[in-house]
């Protein structure tokens, strides 16, 4: 028997063999979650990288991104766990929002015209369980649609098919993905056979470099696992291309030291810099299911969530500081995502519930910086379900970044995304077919257009809504104020013009609700009354 045939045989499908190849596992990305399958583009046509950094557990964004133009209505939201306005870092040119007094990293970097915030993030119907909410990312699907296969993947679909026979080849000699550290419900295998490669941790990722052997477990099947592992070393096709490109760099810029994340990101920039082609990275950083003691009593800017938010701020100014050092920071772009948000109002054990929607951050030298989106509203009379309505979905997110920096043509684009969602600005000018500035949208100091009228507000049973629409793709919705969308009431093309449409409220019950109007790259998120 084979070696290959043995250890398909042998091993169970999505099983992770134990620190194999020290520490390097062939783990699964079977076809129910192939986020990181494949991810490069055949033959070089581009050298860029995008670094994905998972914030696992489900990050409070309203103590991240602090909305200062709604601050009184914030400190009422949250009264045991509210950041003091005067503590929160200012931004360049922005006054209506801060960031927490911890992340004085990232602060640096938007003020170096190296970051970009994207408010309110999420997507209809949110789920509140980290599992299923983080396959619903992972795949880019509807809330209620469950795909077998990932965002990414299907992109590479297109580009290898019938991967991975005949990997790696002149053309692609390196992992089509690597991730660093584990990610709950996520995986690095096709049907049948590894897809990408995995570094269980940083120490394992040194160890194997320098041929240094974890040693097998003193059990009974001791000398089975050094068999298992002897002979994935042997059949492990891209080992050596991971090790020339680890021997090509000396020198490295200072990252923190007892940062885990920082670790990962150090070789990550390690191996870009090396020489890989390999397209997609993914690090993880947990922690952020914050239900208790999110912040201290008495220094709410101090706590759990205090040092989660430092060390990611930290770790990627330091990341995207190595990067320049090592001569790379052109082709380099990061994103931050978690998996929902958390509630407006703060609970009894300072802290907070699972939500919807938050904030993410864009970093790199090729980021068009500033801040997409408005302040998140916050309702006056709230209850423990209220949630921030989301102001972009996250497959914007997703659709901008393969359009407008890893160059995917618009045809291919829809393949993937399965849907057509607006792109954003969110790259510079030059890096692709970009969506420009827009100084709307870009600064959320500037007089925003008012794309949308409401009224009466309050309203008892009919609502008028007036809308301006460029013309082109036009969507209008209407949320409810647990963040759930509850009618589509136009997703269509429309020509430029003014445009009147009544909704008929009637059988709601009284509460605040949320209008959401989007006409390509524009969006707007009013509050209503229902009474």
């Amino acid at each position: 028997m084979s070696r290959r045939n043995f250890l398909k045989s042998s091993i169970p499908a999505g099983f992770m063999i134990p620190s194999s190849i020290n520490g390097i596992g062939l783990r699964a990305y079977d076809a129910g979650h192939q986020f990181l399958n494949n991810l490069l583009l055949p033959g070089g046509e581009n050298d860029r990288v995008l670094v994905i950094v998972q914030l696992n557990g489900g990050n409070d964004g309203l103590n991240t991104v602090i909305p200062v133009e709604y601050f009184s209505k914030y400190v009422n939201a949250r009264k045991n766990i509210y950041i003091e306005e005067a503590k929160s870092l200012k931004l360049s040119g922005v006054s209506k929002i801060g960031l927490h007094p911890s992340m004085t990293g990232l602060q640096q970097l938007y003020n170096d015209g190296k970051l970009h915030i994207v408010q309110s993030v999420g997507y209809p119907q949110p789920n509140f369980s980290h599992f299923r909410a983080t396959d619903i990312w992972m795949g880019a699907s509807d809330s209620n649609q469950v795909l077998n296969t990932g965002w990414i993947g299907r992109y590479l679909d297109e580009i290898f098919p019938g991967f991975p026979s005949e990997y790696p080849n002149a053309t692609m000699s390196d992992p089509l993905a690597i991730q660093i550290g584990s990610v709950t419900s996520l995986a690095l295998q096709g049907p049948t056979q590894p897809m990408g490669l995995s570094i269980s941790n940083p120490a394992s990722f040194y160890n194997f470099v320098n041929n240094i052997a974890d040693p097998a477990p003193k059990t009974n099947a001791g000398k089975e696992l050094s068999y298992i592992r002897e002979l994935s070393r042997q059949t492990q096709k891209y080992g050596e291309v991971i090790k020339v490109a680890n021997s090509k760099v000396s020198t490295q810029n200072v990252y923190p030291t007892s940062n885990n994340l920082a670790d990962q990101l150090k070789i990550v920039a390690r191996l870009i810099k090396g020489g890989l082609k390999t397209k997609i990275y993914m690090v993880n950083f947990g922690g952020f299911d914050t239900h208790s003691s999110q912040t201290n009593s008495g220094d709410s800017s101090s706590g759990k969530h205090a040092t989660l938010l430092s060390t990611v701020s930290s770790a990627i100014k330091a990341f995207q500081d190595d990067l320049g050092f090592l001569g790379i920071e052109d082709r380099v772009m990061g994103m931050t995502f978690s998996e929902f948000g958390r509630r407006i109002l703060g609970n009894n054990s300072l802290g907070t519930d699972h939500g919807s929607a938050a904030p993410l951050f864009i970093f790199g030298k090729s980021v068009q910086s500033g801040v997409t989106g408005t302040t998140p509203l916050i309702p006056d009379n709230l209850t423990v379900n209220d949630n921030l309505p989301y102001q972009y979905d996250f497959r914007s997110v997703y659709a901008t970044l393969l359009s407008n920096w890893l160059c995917v043509n618009s045809t291919v684009l829809n393949q993937v995304m399965l849907k057509d969602f607006q792109q954003l600005p969110l790259t510079k000018p030059g890096t692709c077919s970009v969506v420009t500035n827009i100084n709307s949208q870009q600064n959320p100091d500037s007089d925003q257009r008012q794309l949308i009228h409401l009224y009466p507000n309050p309203f008892h049973r009919t609502l008028t809504i007036e809308f301006n629409t460029s013309g082109g793709h036009t969507l209008l919705q209407v949320i409810d104020g647990s963040g759930k969308l509850l009618n589509t009431i136009f997703d269509r093309e429309y020509s430029p013009g003014k445009f009147r449409v009544d909704f008929n409220g009637g059988h709601l019950p009284a509460g605040v609700y949320y209008v959401r109007f989007q006409n390509q790259v524009f969006q707007q998120v009013k509050s209503v009354l229902k009474v």
